[in-house]
């Protein structure tokens, strides 16, 4: 029987992440399993079909598995306690020239930055953005509402609301419900950066937010969080549960399937950054073509493809 190539597979036909602590990851008869060093036990991780894996404290990685999980387009996500810090990502891909350009031309420009702000606001609530307002207006309008939305959550799900305030260096110091919104959002941030990354485009380059490693991650996950993992962190908080982080972390993934989140991640990005209403720009005339072209890939346009 011959060898068949691995090879990325779209993400809206992937699961959403695994969270990995304690054990050694490595490639036994050429499968990614997680070795408990101390039981001998190994558990099969299907890391193809996989967004993101998520490697807590204790893990260890081998080379043979960071290069499996890079041929089939995973991403490695290192991650503090309760995975709310994040140390370092292992892309899953490479960003595509034309995408980051188009992408830069957009955040560059005053004018074209706006209308995409101006599109994430219309996402996000759900009506058009008010006029004659600068990119700082919307964000000050934008904070309002959301503190406005994190009160009525705790209303509704009876939960003590002091703020969104936690440390990001002392886990326990955070009360239950920032502990579980914090947990919450790092499962929505490692899917998001995957399909940035998937998509061509740079985590870094953001609109609304900027200056950080994450920018345009946090731009796209902040649309869709409040239909998300949002209302899990308080309904998890509400029950007082023993280990609220594992409890939003199985809540995250199941809300990520319901919702077929995986699906609609690259479309809404594509859309998100069409308001900007300019044509991705095309490779110049005089472009040297690569010496051994890279054969079509079955994944996503920011994948990189496998010879057989």
């Amino acid at each position: 029987m011959s060898f068949i190539p691995l090879k990325p597979i779209p993400i809206k036909d992937r699961n959403s992440m695994i969270f990995v602590g304690m054990g050694r990851i490595d490639v036994r008869d050429g499968a990614f399993v997680v070795i408990d060093e101390v039981h001998g036990e190994r558990m099969h991780i299907p890391v193809g079909s996989i967004v993101c894996l998520m490697l807590e404290p204790g893990t260890r990685i081998s080379h043979a598995a960071v290069k499996l999980a890079a041929t089939t387009g995973t991403l490695l996500i290192w991650v503090g306690e309760a995975g709310v810090r994040l140390y370092s990502a292992g892309q899953p891909g490479g960003a595509r020239s034309d995408k980051l350009l188009y992408q830069a031309q957009l955040a560059l420009d005053a004018d074209l930055r706006l209308k995409v702000v101006r599109k994430m606001f219309e996402i996000r609530f759900g009506e058009e953005a008010p006029q004659r307002r600068s990119i700082d207006q919307l964000r000050g309008i934008e904070g309002s509402r959301v503190r406005k939305i994190y009160q009525q959550l705790a209303k509704q799900y009876g939960v003590d609301w002091r703020g969104r305030d936690y440390d990001v260096k002392d886990w326990d110091k955070g009360d239950a419900i920032n502990q579980c919104l914090s947990s919450a959002t790092a499962c929505l941030y490692g899917v998001t950066e995957a399909a940035v990354l998937a998509a061509g485009y740079a985590p870094a380059i953001g609109f609304l937010h900027s200056g950080k490693p994450l920018s345009f991650v946090y731009d796209i996950a902040d649309l869709v969080k409040f239909e998300t993992v949002v209302p899990i962190a308080f309904k998890v908080a509400a029950k007082k549960p023993h280990q609220p982080d594992r409890e939003v972390r199985i809540a995250c993934r199941e809300i990520f399937r319901s919702s077929r989140l995986l699906s609609r991640l690259i479309p809404l990005i594509e859309d998100v950054l069409a308001a900007g209403e300019i044509e991705p720009p095309k490779p110049p005339e005089d472009a040297q073509p690569p010496a051994i072209p890279e054969p079509p890939s079955v994944g996503d346009e920011g994948h990189r493809s496998k010879w057989p």
